[in-house]
């Protein structure tokens, strides 16, 4: 199955212009417009089509989107069409408020079992913000069937998440939660488990605490008790459970050559902010093969950038 996670970058400037205004409006295909004619950021309304074309043209049949409010869900929504289904609430109020780290799943290919959110912080059965972080912080967790997997049907579980850009002590309380969950998830299931999302954390670096914790080159940190106690599993079962990096696990030759997932809204050449904290993880526990690895881009000719990050995409085969 091909697999994105993408920041959408949220909807900044708002407007009342539906989905079929914004396709109505489409340029003639046909004729040539101004090469990088528009610089900076641009409104949702004229990015969601980009978004919705980059995705259509890649043939996903999961996603896990970041910094998604309700009319960018609802837009996605009604672009990807009936084939479609999605999970995910608003992070401020557990319902529509705020962003959304929403996991859209194509259902011919996949099936929903079930999903809950929970929040990233001291108090993650209610929204909440850990103490010192910009925002209230949000996963979303489903267990999904994979109708076409390597031996039949695959029972899997998958996360999304959008760790906190200001808190590096959020972002570490985070991982060590997703990885808390991760693991119970592959003792109860015995299955596959995949994790995206923009953890604003690169593999190294002083900002890199969130992506050490998660891969296992740190310890996690304490976490709520009560949701340790949850997702507890037996003694001396899945010890050393990590998640692994796949882009590190796909054969070289199948690895794109972009390598920074945040870019900014900046010029195209301009690297000055470009950094890689955009992943598709997959739990240490196996049951899955890393058979390509893609970073895209969100720049076309016309100058318009869908997003200030780009979208990753992956492609695992899941084992029985």
């Amino acid at each position: 199955m091909r697999i994105a996670t993408y920041n959408l970058r949220y909807d900044s400037m708002p407007d009342n212009i539906t989905v079929q205004q914004s396709l109505a409006s489409l340029p003639d295909p046909l004729q040539q417009y101004t090469f990088y004619g528009k610089k900076g950021e641009q409104p949702w309304s004229t990015r969601r089509i980009k978004v919705f074309e980059h995705l259509e043209s890649e043939g996903i049949v999961l996603a896990g989107f970041q910094e998604a409010l309700v009319r960018q869900v609802h837009d996605l929504a009604e672009l990807l069409g009936d084939g479609w289904g999605w999970v995910g609430v608003g992070r401020d109020d557990g319902v529509a408020a705020g962003e959304f780290s929403p996991i859209f799943y194509k259902k011919s290919d996949v099936d929903l079992v079930s999903n809950d959110s929970f929040w990233l912080s001291n108090t993650p059965d209610v929204p909440s913000k850990f103490p010192g972080a910009g925002s209230v912080r949000i996963a979303t967790a489903t267990h999904l069937i994979l109708k076409s997997g390597l031996g039949g049907p695959v029972h899997f579980t998958y996360l999304n998440t959008h760790l906190d850009d200001q808190s590096d002590d959020q972002r570490r309380l985070g991982a060590s939660m997703l990885l808390t969950r991760a693991r119970y998830e592959a003792f109860k299931t015995k299955g596959p488990v995949v994790i995206t999302g923009d953890f604003n954390s690169p593999a190294t670096g002083t900002d890199s605490g969130a992506y050490q914790i998660i891969t296992g080159a740190l310890p996690p940190v304490a976490i709520n008790e009560t949701f340790a106690q949850r997702y507890a599993v037996p003694k001396g079962v899945l010890p050393n459970f990590t998640a692994v990096d796949l882009k590190g696990q796909a054969p070289r030759s199948a690895v794109s050559g972009n390598f920074a997932t945040y870019t900014g809204f900046n010029a195209p050449g301009d690297g000055s902010v470009y950094s890689r904290i955009d992943f598709v993880f997959g739990g240490s526990n196996g049951k899955w093969t890393s058979d390509a690895y893609k970073v895209g881009s969100s720049l076309t000719d016309d100058g318009v950038l869908a997003s200030d990050h780009r979208p990753v995409f992956a492609d695992i085969t899941l084992h029985t």
